[in-house]
């Protein structure tokens, strides 16, 4: 009876444009609220992924909630298919692009510093080569004023060209800045989320099970795997583990270059070895490795973001998701072409191509699609105490 009541006050709600949320929320917040009241009267994906758990410990929903489940989904596809309220239905229930749209706003609300979460809205393909582009002529430039553009390659490789000190000064505020700005923003985030959440576990064992349980979702991507182990929905309602698998190539081939880099700077400042490494050296084994898989993950995501279904996710955000997955191919690419080409006339211009490029993805990071793997974790782990403190109030 309450699940009826639930849902004839939804439908309702539909009927007269009026709100099922609380106050003060914007039209993509009401709109998440409004799906979220039928859905917790259904309950058919209950489960299908984290969100629609966490959905059934509310009985309205809030901006803190709204905001919360938004980055909690994973945009899989799986109760659009599933759903009998989908369009062309007249409660044209839709959660995952109606949990895109506010998810992309969140992305602007928690950004550091305030102003700059603007950013969420341009930073598109279009933009992210622009700046590729213009990095790469600025260094260009600053090479042929030096008379180093055309010169052979020198013994002393690629700092020859660019000394390791001005390859610091260019490179360590970008991304300092970068994971500060990241950093206050995900906190931003938690906090307006989850007031009060971790102060009942603070200290205990279970804040320790449920950093270690969110932290293996995100690493396995848990919830792309449809809630059944098949996989999700791309182009139709068959059912795929492809985007699951495109992803972990992106996630860990980033993490293997992140490491290769790392491993680099210990070579030079603890072993005094300088660039370039040649096999079998670790900066050269974990960069190989995590170049392929960036090309191949992004290759594979933006073929599958072409093939999308329609109604899956917003379709606004397709630059800003699509420029993120160049940045990252072209650094993979940029950084295999200025291997093989190591000892070419040309070394200068491929060095400055991927010092760009990566320049480019460094001072875009905070304010473009990396954004979602940071504030999803952290939604993982809210989810991951909640459930504990759901459990400890059982008791």
């Amino acid at each position: 009876m309450q699940s009826l009541e639930a849902l004839t006050r939804a439908a309702s709600a539909l009927a007269n444009g009026t709100s099922v949320g609380a106050p003060g929320l914007s039209a993509p917040e009401i709109e998440v609220a409004r799906q979220l009241q039928i859905c917790n009267a259904c309950r058919y994906c209950e489960g299908f992924c984290a969100v629609f758990p966490a959905m059934t410990h509310r009985l309205e929903f809030g901006r803190a909630d709204i905001h919360f489940m938004a980055n909690l989904c994973h945009n899989c596809g799986a109760c659009l298919h599933a759903c009998q309220y989908a369009p062309p239905h007249e409660f044209a229930v839709n959660v995952p692009q109606a949990m895109a749209k506010v998810r992309l706003r969140t992305y602007g609300d928690y950004a550091w510093p305030a102003p700059l979460g603007a950013l969420y809205q341009r930073n598109g393909l279009t933009l992210a080569l622009a700046l590729v582009g213009a990095l790469v002529l600025f260094l260009l430039l600053a090479l042929a004023l030096n008379g180093a553009l055309l010169q052979a390659p020198a013994p002393g490789g690629f700092y020859a060209i660019l000394p390791h000190n001005l390859l610091v000064v260019l490179f360590a505020p970008v991304f300092l800045f970068a994971v500060l700005a990241l950093g206050l923003g995900v906190r931003r985030f938690w906090q307006g989320i989850s007031p009060g959440t971790t102060a009942a576990l603070a200290g205990s064992e279970r804040t320790a099970e449920a950093v270690m349980e969110a932290a293996m979702d995100a690493l396995r991507l848990k919830y792309l795997d449809g809630g059944h182990g098949e996989g999700c929905n791309n182009a139709d309602d068959a059912w795929t583990l492809w985007r699951r698998r495109f992803h972990h190539a992106t996630f860990y081939g980033f993490v293997l270059c992140f490491a290769a880099t790392l491993m680099a700077t210990l070579y030079h400042y603890l072993l005094g070895w300088d660039a370039p490494y040649d096999w079998p050296s670790l900066p050269k084994l974990l960069g190989v490795v995590g170049g392929i898989g960036l090309l191949v993950g992004t290759a594979g995501l933006f073929y599958l973001n072409l093939r999308r279904h329609a109604l899956h996710g917003d379709a606004a955000q397709k630059p800003m998701d699509r420029g993120f997955m160049a940045l990252l191919f072209l650094t993979s690419l940029s950084g295999f072409a200025l291997w093989l080409g190591r000892a070419a006339a040309a070394l200068p211009i491929l060095l400055v191509l991927h010092l760009g490029v990566v320049l480019a993805l460094l001072a875009t990071l905070p304010y473009g699609k990396f954004a979602h793997g940071v504030f999803r974790a952290a939604a993982l782990l809210k989810w991951a105490i909640e459930k504990r403190q759901v459990d400890k109030f059982k008791l």
